[in-house]
């Protein structure tokens, strides 16, 4: 229960920042040019809020309201989510967005998206500034990598280390890693100390989403970090370091091998190989029930060495920009998925995005999350489908060209099916989750 609560809290605090400051690029840009707006809501106030406040001589009435599904701020002489008919049936006023020119009024529907690309940029900034980058060069990790069942039908094996893409050196394991694999026509990697080709087949990524395994995970070696108290590890004298090597004879070069072995010598009195400051020793361990000895075991970047990225504080910006742009892109790429079969049942909703969030409070990983989905908001915003913001952009762009505005009507009717579409993606998203949460 802590664990959810945590993740839920971490995903409003976020999502509120994102909504507020999404909105207040439409308020400004509004504002900027004497456009009158009624609300600006974090939350939707449907029938009621939780808390409305209206500074004296102000048009704009502020609040909070009790569905926390986004926000919005209603601009007076717009088409839009509140659909007031009975304001857009009165003559034009010069302070109403209808009123103004399309270069205005595509800069209000334009704000949103720019402010949230803005955010994500200032966040990655001082992520780096604050806590630096810190990454594990592929090449450093000596195990290799451990592959799921789609990556090993596409040839992969593992152990191996990953090279390069075509002629791209792959240099840290994420996002882009995985896009460059999945779209090279060969990947290069070391085995057994020897380079091996890999011709790519067509559909890796649709595989990999249809098995819901992920690509790869680091290979570790089991090294002691630290021994519970009365436990079998230290009454069989293992010590910070030790590196575990094999159980009975048997081979068990990462830790993923050694927890294979101990979870079928459960119960067991075993023989256990490992080295300690470069010298092969054995001893003999009882295995609990739970398959287990007793120790915490070193984490992939205290095992292996990383490489660390240095940011003042004016040398974070284009930093972090060029993090957001590259942020942008990676996204981009992986959308086209969201159309195939594979992508559309891996589609999620609030439970999916919470559980992005770790499950202890970490300010770093909550900023670098902040800025992520900072980035998805704008990019799905600015989608030509009415109700979004591209939406409106897409109309806008219309009535530049071809120099008239759209007919009302239409616009209403197209508003209405842009949020009966919206909302059915978000009821199936969600749903999806509560399918997930079921069956597991």
């Amino acid at each position: 229960m802590e664990t959810f609560l945590i993740k839920a809290l971490q995903l409003i605090l976020s999502l509120s920042i994102l909504v507020i400051v999404h909105e207040f690029g439409h308020y400004i840009f509004a504002r900027m040019f004497k456009i009158r707006v009624e609300k600006f809501y974090l939350f939707f106030d449907a029938g009621f809020a939780l808390f409305r406040y209206k500074p004296k001589n102000s048009h704009t009435e502020y609040g909070v309201g009790w569905l926390p599904l986004g926000g919005y701020v209603k601009i007076a002489g717009m088409i839009d989510e509140s659909m007031d008919k009975e304001q857009m049936a009165q003559p034009p006023q010069p302070w109403e967005f209808r009123s103004k020119p399309a270069g205005q009024r595509l800069m209000v529907m334009v704000a949103g998206v720019l402010f949230n690309l803005l955010l994500a940029f200032f966040i990655y900034s001082m992520v780096l500034f604050t806590w630096n980058d810190t990454y594990l060069p592929l090449k450093n990790v000596s195990q290799g990598m451990e592959f799921s069942q789609a990556a090993h039908r596409a040839g992969f094996q593992d152990g191996d280390i990953l090279l390069r893409a075509d002629n791209k050196e792959l240099d840290r394991f994420g996002v882009r890693t995985l896009l460059d694999v999945a779209d090279a026509e060969k990947v290069t990697v070391l085995r057994d100390g020897q380079e091996v080709k890999l011709t790519m087949q067509e559909g890796l990524m649709e595989n990999l989403l249809k098995d819901k395994e992920g690509f790869a995970a680091y290979r570790v070696p089991a090294v002691v970090y630290e021994t519970m108290e009365g436990s079998a590890a230290q009454r069989a004298g293992l010590v910070a370091g030790d590196s575990i090597v094999g159980v009975n004879g048997i081979a068990t070069p990462a830790f993923s091998d050694l927890r294979e072995v101990l979870d079928n010598s459960r119960n067991q009195q075993i023989t256990l190989d490992y080295y300690r400051n470069g010298s092969l020793q054995s001893a003999a361990v009882g295995v609990d029930s739970a398959g287990t000895l007793g120790f915490y075991a070193m984490g992939v970047y205290q095992v292996y060495q990383t490489v660390t990225l240095k940011y003042g504080f004016f040398e974070s910006f284009p930093a972090g920009i060029r993090l957001g742009i590259q942020t942008l892109k990676d996204y981009v790429a992986q959308f086209k998925y969201v159309f195939t079969k594979a992508g559309a049942s891996s589609l999620g909703g609030f439970g999916a995005i919470g559980n992005l969030f770790p499950a202890q409070w970490n300010w770093q990983a909550f900023w670098m999350m902040t800025a992520f989905l900072s980035v998805i908001l704008a990019f799905m915003n600015i989608l030509p489908i009415p109700a979004l913001d591209g939406g409106h952009v897409m109309f806008l762009i219309y009535e530049v060209i071809t120099r008239r505005k759209p007919n009302e009507k239409f616009m209403e009717y197209a508003q209405v099916a842009g949020m009966i579409l919206l909302l059915g993606l978000v009821l199936y998203a969600n749903g999806m989750d509560v399918v997930r949460a079921i069956f597991k």
